[in-house]
């Protein structure tokens, strides 16, 4: 009887792996930094920063003033129904859990899809950063201007139109439309 002799070892070819490419270039930081901030949100938890700097507008003032979103946590792999976290004031957290409903739908229509499916809410500290109030302008708006704008209900843009028209005051000079050819 012959024994046939078993293979040990397979003759297999490993193909080499493929380095990408290299431009052997400078590379702007510009190109660079949307790259590092959208990791260093996604390791904190935020997909969007908006969601911080838009709370007010999402939750309302009264909301606003004693919560802020600390995280969005997603399951692994998805984009939707996460568990988004709040830091709440006080004894405010009854209130904002009570609520929480509302919120989620908020936050959901504010990114256009269902990103959160429910609220985490921690106890803590809020702190808003204080906008800056605008400078006052150096000089008095002209009577004429100061008439047009007392219409305007929107404290910021009102302050952001005295400001050009004490600026076009300023000039001394009236702006001309120039025709385009």
């Amino acid at each position: 009887m012959t024994k046939t002799p078993k293979p040990t070892a397979r003759a297999t070819t490993r193909q080499p792996k493929l380095e990408p490419q290299r431009s052997n270039r400078a590379r702007p930081v510009s190109e660079l930094l949307p790259d590092v901030g959208r990791a260093a949100f996604r390791k904190f938890g935020f997909v969007q920063h908006s969601i911080v700097s838009r709370w007010s507008e999402i939750v309302g003032d009264r909301y606003a003033r004693v919560s802020i979103p600390e995280s969005i946590r997603f399951p692994q792999g998805k984009r939707a129904e996460g568990v988004l976290s709040l830091v709440v004031s006080g004894a405010h957290a009854p209130m904002m859990q009570h609520i929480a409903p509302e919120i989620v739908e908020r936050v959901n229509r504010f990114f256009g899809y269902p990103a959160v499916a429910r609220l985490a809410i921690r106890h803590g500290e809020v702190k808003r950063a204080e906008r800056a109030a605008p400078p006052p302008s150096l000089k008095p708006v002209p009577e004429s201007l100061g008439q047009s704008l007392r219409g305007i209900a929107d404290p910021e843009l009102k302050a952001v139109l005295e400001a050009l028209a004490a600026g076009v005051a300023a000039n001394g000079e009236t702006p001309q439309l120039g025709r385009i050819d």
